[in-house]
């Protein structure tokens, strides 16, 4: 009964002991009304057993789920021994006993159940003495059986599917947690993107404007200016992605795309480095992590051409193919090695953007072997759209 779709305090309620004890009241009424309010044909008073047997048929219910075993024996045993003296009222002492079966059948193992309820329909079948009376008491008997089957199933599959919610919500915890470890490691590597790139433009232009401050103070001006651009554009960035890891929700601004490139290249060429930037073939739509990775991946090629590259130009070449973006980054400075790093956060930070969007990125020196390093990329680009004549 415990499997009943009640509200939580009523089935705190049926599941008490109190309940029981309740239970055991109403089927002891049950048995002794016919007792109390009807009277013998003869004209006698019933015999006390009578009150005894039927109280003692009912009473032990208190007890079904402690021993249920023992209350339906106890019950049995009563109801068996209720007319063995006379006179008594004419009634059947079987509610109790089919409440008590249906307890034994709801509450035991099978070892225990099934010969119980074998010989509860034996000893009916042998003590009923007409066929209509022993037919009729069976079919209570597997009523009752099969009710307390059914309780016991209904009770096993609440709680598998119980322990099957708590696994899943788990699971999706764990999920949630991952993503969420995966989605701050990408914050962080956008968060050193953004400072290197800008602490390194500051850093060079806070060295180019002492050498120029007295020959041309206009141009330490404006590396002083350049300088602070740099780093209030540095902190709105920071705070942005800061933002993203708080738990408040609040307005955030878009990350930058391939159409933020421009300012991207003017920045870098206030710090001394002459770039230039060109297109070939048609612009077409990208995923939004392309977009992204595109940005951080040219970012990250200019910051290396600005801290290690000892160059004064460099280029940015955007090609659109049929469905890829081919990213290549050329400068005149000093070159590398022929292959990306194995680790760090600088030049591995492009090929796993790349890889995190499904393109490629490699790194080296460059192709036309003149002098200096090239970073390139293939990213794929977003399936143009299919438009429908109305």
């Amino acid at each position: 009964m415990s499997a009943l779709p009640v509200f939580p305090p009523l089935r705190r309620l049926v599941d008490s002991s109190w309940s029981d004890a309740g239970l055991a009241v109403v089927v002891a009424a049950a048995q002794l009304s016919p007792l109390l309010f009807r009277h013998s044909d003869s004209g006698r008073p019933w015999h006390w057993w009578g009150y005894v047997a039927a109280a003692g048929a009912s009473l032990p219910l208190a007890a079904r789920r402690r021993a249920p075993v023992a209350v339906l024996l106890v019950c049995a045993a009563f109801s068996l021994l209720y007319d063995v003296t006379d006179p008594v009222a004419p009634q059947p002492l079987w509610y109790a006993v089919l409440i008590a079966l249906y307890g034994v059948a709801s509450a035991c193992p099978s070892r225990v159940r099934t010969p119980v309820f074998l010989g509860m329909c034996a000893v009916g079948l042998a003590t009923v003495g007409s066929l209509d009376t022993a037919t009729r008491g069976v079919v209570l008997y597997v009523a009752a059986y099969a009710l307390g089957r059914a309780s016991a199933g209904s009770r096993a599959q609440a709680a598998v599917l119980a322990e099957r919610a708590v696994r899943l919500e788990s699971e999706r915890r764990a999920a949630e947690e991952r993503a969420a470890e995966r989605e701050r490691a990408r914050i962080a590597r956008d968060m050193h993107d953004v400072l290197a790139h800008s602490i390194s433009l500051m850093v060079v232009q806070a060295e180019a404007g002492p050498v120029a401050l007295d020959t041309a103070p206009a141009r330490a001006a404006a590396a002083f200016g350049a300088i602070a651009g740099t780093g209030r554009d540095a902190l709105d960035q920071l705070r942005r992605m800061l933002g993203v890891l708080r738990d408040e929700e609040g307005t955030r601004t878009p990350q930058p795309t391939v159409q933020d490139l421009p300012e991207l290249t003017r920045k870098v060429a206030r710090a001394g480095v002459e770039v230039r930037c060109a297109t070939e073939g048609e612009p077409r739509p990208l995923p939004a992590d392309c977009g992204v990775a595109a940005y951080r991946i040219v970012q990250e090629a200019l910051t290396n051409v600005v801290k290690h590259a000892r160059a004064d130009r460099a280029e940015v070449r955007l090609r659109w193919r049929d469905n890829v973006l081919e990213i290549l980054v050329t400068d005149n400075g000093r070159g590398a090695g022929t292959n990306l790093p194995s680790g760090g956060n600088g030049l591995i930070g492009v090929r796993e953007r790349a890889a995190a969007c499904g393109g490629t990125a490699t790194a080296g020196p460059r192709a036309d072997r003149l002098p200096g390093f090239e970073v390139r990329a293939r990213l794929p680009v977003a399936a143009a759209e299919i438009g429908v004549a109305p």
